[in-house]
């Protein structure tokens, strides 16, 4: 069911940061870029992981302003409009260097606004 309390969509960011991390888990960026079905799933997921931070309230996301939530936002509309121009090395950066960061901020939110 879909909930536009920032609460749930903190949740679905994280439900989605474990999907990623499933799915990836012992793949190399190679290997990723020759299944066509799982790179399919990783773009959406992000794509899932981008709508749901813009759905994020403002004051959450301003207690967090180490998390780039612009290029977030802007990472899910490239998805969706420039998708066969999307560089999967990009992806893979945000993979292995951003989703650490991403989830820890978000889990901070869930703690500070626990209802």
């Amino acid at each position: 069911m879909k909930s536009d309390r920032p609460e749930q969509r903190a949740a679905d960011i994280k439900l989605y940061i474990r999907h990623i991390r499933e799915l990836l888990a012992g793949r190399t960026l190679d290997s990723v870029n020759a299944d066509t079905v799982r790179r399919a799933a990783l773009d959406l997921f992000l794509e899932v992981v981008s709508e749901a931070a813009r759905h994020l309230l403002t004051a959450w996301k301003e207690d967090h302003a180490q998390i780039p939530w612009r290029r977030i936002a802007d990472i899910g509309n490239v998805l969706r409009h420039a998708y066969t121009a999307v560089d999967l090395s990009i992806l893979w950066g945000i993979y292995e260097r951003d989703l650490s960061a991403l989830e820890a901020a978000v889990d901070a939110m869930l703690a500070a606004h626990d209802r």
